[in-house]
């Protein structure tokens, strides 16, 4: 079976660099980005300074394989990860073995300047992945630029990841995108540096090896993008796969489908472009609505699901959306988690 190192060579979409810790960029850097121009070129030059946009860290913690019937992946986009004491709860009370992760912050002051995954993960005794996908210039989107003025971020890294409390053999990043759209276009006055991206992980189960992959699409852009990006990770999730049965899961961003829809596929062409590749989601899936308001109103409804899970080679069931609140009911996420139990079939 090859090593991910070596399938990514050569591919300028697959990071298999492994580090222990990521590199944090110099405050020379952003004096220098917040200066330079609104460019495609610019941007690339800025980027292809920053060894963390081509570096994942791994870190591994002592796990064993559990006599199991299956397992639990869940998929949760986390929004920053700001809550750590309720999300510890909410991931553990899931009992996912598996973990796909998407908007985490790594020294952000809008989640106290943590590293939220490596703390979620010390406290749930798993181990994981972590890739970038934006360097922040800022202090996040409109909301936070007031809520956290006069602080400052201690490292300015948001990205995805992927847990596991079963042992993880092997990681990769796959780039989704070219890169550069929140550069050239600062959405919202959020300046960032970077492209959507998911974390894939060959991971030893109970089942045998799997591949896992943490997605996360773009927010702000339209059904043809979303196939695009798609297309992107089935090709590169058919390279690191080969004949492992496969988990894909996380946040889609499919805004366009119609409240409680059980034919997405009618209305987003990325759901064609994964069954033509062999994954299935209709047991993997309660087609529930999976956004939330948070705390300070927003946002509003209407909603729609916009976080699923796919499988290829393995049967799913027990599919459910888990509430994302804390003890008091208070949202912690503005997007629910999914999870399903998966075995063979």
């Amino acid at each position: 079976m090859s090593n991910f190192s070596d399938l990514a060579t050569g591919d300028r979409n697959l990071v298999a660099v492994a580090v222990e810790a990521l590199a944090a960029p110099s405050a020379a850097f952003f004096d220098e980005a917040r200066a330079a121009a609104l460019t495609r070129a610019e941007h690339d030059r800025l980027a292809a300074t920053q060894p963390a946009l081509s570096t994942i860290e791994v870190v591994h913690a002592d796990s064993g394989i559990e006599a199991a019937s299956g397992i639990v992946v869940a998929a949760w986009n986390a929004e920053r990860l700001k809550y750590h004491a309720p999300s510890v709860e909410l991931v553990s009370q899931s009992g996912a073995d598996i973990l796909l992760l998407t908007e985490a912050d790594l020294g952000m002051a809008r989640a106290g300047n943590r590293h939220t995954v490596a703390d979620l993960a010390r406290d749930l005794g798993m181990s994981y992945v972590f890739g970038v996908e934006f360097i922040e210039l800022d202090l996040g989107d409109s909301r936070e630029r007031e809520w956290h003025k006069g602080e400052t971020n201690a490292v300015g890294f948001h990205g995805n990841a992927l847990l596991s409390r079963l042992p993880l053999t092997d990681a990769a990043l796959i780039r989704l995108d070219d890169g550069g759209n929140w550069w050239t276009d600062a959405k919202d006055g959020q300046g960032r540096i970077g492209g959507r991206m998911a974390i894939a992980a060959r991971i030893e189960t109970s089942l045998g090896p799997i591949l896992a992959v943490s997605v996360h699409l773009e927010s702000k852009t339209d059904i043809e993008d979303r196939a695009g990006q798609t297309r992107r990770l089935i090709a590169a999730v058919e390279k690191l796969a080969g004949n492992l049965p496969v988990v894909i899961g996380g946040d889609f961003n499919t805004n366009s489908l119609p409240a409680g829809t059980r034919e997405p596929e009618a209305h987003e062409p990325l759901f064609g472009l994964l069954a033509e590749a062999g994954y299935r989601w209709e047991a993997a899936n309660d087609f529930a609505l999976t956004q939330r308001t948070r705390p300070d109103g927003t946002p509003q409804p209407p909603f729609a699901r916009l976080d699923w899970l796919f499988t290829r080679g393995l049967t799913a069931s027990q599919a459910v959306t888990v509430p994302a609140v804390d003890a008091d009911g208070a949202a912690i996420s503005d997007h629910d988690l999914v999870r399903a139990r998966f075995s063979t079939r």
